[in-house]
Parts: C-alpha cells; structure tokens; sequence
C-alpha cells in the first residue's frame, strides 16, 4: 500500500515506539562495531592498547566469528529500553507542538528536550547497558573470571541474585549524562539541519539523501561530544568493585593519560556514525509508512 500523501499543512510523525524499533534494528547491524569499541575501552594499561583492525581480527581468532555478535540480546534490550524512552519523550513533546499549531521547536527548545529525554532514556536503559558491556568483554577475561551470562535476561538475573539490584544501575550517572549529550548531538542537531535543509532553504528533499545526509552530521557530533564519558561509563560498568565510583574511574583514566579519554575514539565513531544513519533511515522510513499525520496548525 503506497503511504498516504503528506500536503503543506500536515506533517507525517512516528508513533512513540518507533525510535525504539529503529535503534534496535541498527544495533544488529552495528553490533560488531560496538564489541571492538568496549575492548578497546576496557584496556587496563597502555601495554593492552590495540588498535581498532588489531582488536577486531583478535577477537575474531581466538573466539570465532559469531563472537562478534556476544551480547547481541543485551544490546537490543539496551536499545529498546534506552530509544524507546528517549525517543517517545523527545517526538511527543515535538508532535504535540505540531498538532496544537505551534509549528516546530526552536533550536534551543530542541537542546532541552533531548537532553532530559536522554537523562530519562540512560537511567531506564542502564541495566541493559552494564549487562551489555559485561557480555561483550568476558572474552577478555581469564576462563575462571568470566561471568558467561546466556543472554540478556539471564545477565539480569545473575546480577540481582549475586551482586543485589541496585548493581544494576551501576555507572547510571554517566550512562544518564552520556545518553542524554548523544541525544542532544543527534536529536537536535538532525531535526535543525533537516529543517533548515529541507524546510527553510529547499535545499534538499525529504528523502532518503537528505536523511543519510543530516544523520550522518548528527552521528558526528554525537560522537565528539561523547567521548570521555562513554569511555568512563564502559569502566565503571565492567568493574566488580562496588567503591568503583565516578571520581575514581576518572582518576585511574586520567593516569593513563589525556588521550584515554578518547581511547577508541574512531570505533566509537565508526559505530555510532552508522548507528545513528541506520536509526533515522530506519525511522524515517516507519514514519513513512506507518506513521500519523498530524495539522500543523489548528
């Protein structure tokens, strides 16, 4: 069925679960991408330090194949908890302005938005996230060490029976804060190109050009300004010790010096680069078809 015609005066919008959706179909694609990255971050000294085509063919011989793919459950649940809150937040409050006529946010309005709705997106998905961080790094770890959680709920529940349920939200502070500047880099910084692009100039079409395009800007600066966190969050989340708190983590990172904050800063990019294309390509196409049409004015 071809999708319903959009005119001047409406808008097609997803529904909440969209974003959700998109993310975790992206996740499956750059799942392996995601591993390299955590081992990467994970490195306890510089005598560990690889690089991204070093880690990724190491993994590949001494575990196989397939174990790019460890933690694949954990990181779709990451998605669907992470996304599905983020996104629902940020394109209801949005659609909600376009359907009582009070046409698109501004700039700054778009800022607020995606960085509460990431705070509330972190703090739900980080269990997801400590159970996907761990999965993804046992390999690494000494046969004795290894947690070797099945899959994702299992992960969930070893941790609240061995470790208590609050181990859960270990590292939520950063996994919150880190959320919600990757939704500020994508959100924002998407919805303002495309509009400007699109809306404002004419520039472009609303087609898939345009969105390869603007998420691809959008998933550079997310990555930019993400770094140092997702690198301090990946630490904390891998670690057993209860005491493993934010000033420590970044004191300990700190001694390895400046650019440990950055470790795996072109994995990262090449991850999330063609994560966040493949989430709005993959939404933007939900919208298209499956999505509301909403009156931009009243």
């Amino acid at each position: 069925t071809a999708p319903r015609a959009v005119g001047q005066d409406t808008r097609r919008v997803g529904r909440w679960y969209f974003g959700g959706l998109s993310s975790a179909m992206a996740a499956c694609c750059t799942h392996p991408l995601d591993l390299v990255k955590v081992h990467l971050q994970t490195a306890s000294s510089i005598a560990e330090k690889q690089t991204m085509t070093s880690t990724f063919f190491t993994v590949v011989r001494h575990n196989g194949v397939l174990s790019l793919y460890n933690g694949i459950s954990a990181s779709v649940l990451r998605q669907l908890l992470t996304s599905t809150t983020r996104f629902a937040i940020y394109e209801g409050v949005k659609n909600s302005i376009l359907s009582r006529g009070g046409g698109d946010m501004t700039f700054n309005a778009k800022v607020i938005v995606s960085f509460c709705a990431g705070l509330c997106g972190g703090l739900v998905g980080t269990p997801g996230d400590l159970v996907n961080v761990r999965m993804q790094n046992d390999m690494k770890l000494a046969a004795s060490a290894r947690r070797n959680y099945r899959h994702a709920a299992d992960g969930i529940f070893r941790v609240v029976r061995e470790e208590g349920a609050l181990r859960l939200f270990s590292g939520w502070e950063m996994a919150s804060l880190r959320c919600a500047v990757v939704c500020v880099g994508q959100m924002a910084t998407y919805d303002s190109i495309k509009q400007r692009l699109v809306f404002e100039l004419g520039w472009l079409k609303d087609d898939l050009i345009c969105h390869f395009l603007c998420s691809t800007v959008a998933g550079g600066m997310a990555t930019m300004m993400t770094m140092p966190m997702d690198v301090m969050k990946t630490k904390m989340m891998n670690s057993d010790s209860r005491s493993n708190s934010l000033p420590q983590v970044f004191t300990a990172t700190l001694k390895l010096g400046p650019s440990a904050f950055f470790k795996g800063f072109v994995p990262a990019f090449v991850r999330l680069g063609p994560h966040t294309v493949l989430t709005f390509v993959f939404l933007e196409q939900l919208k298209l078809r499956f999505g509301s049409v909403v009156e931009l004015s009243s």
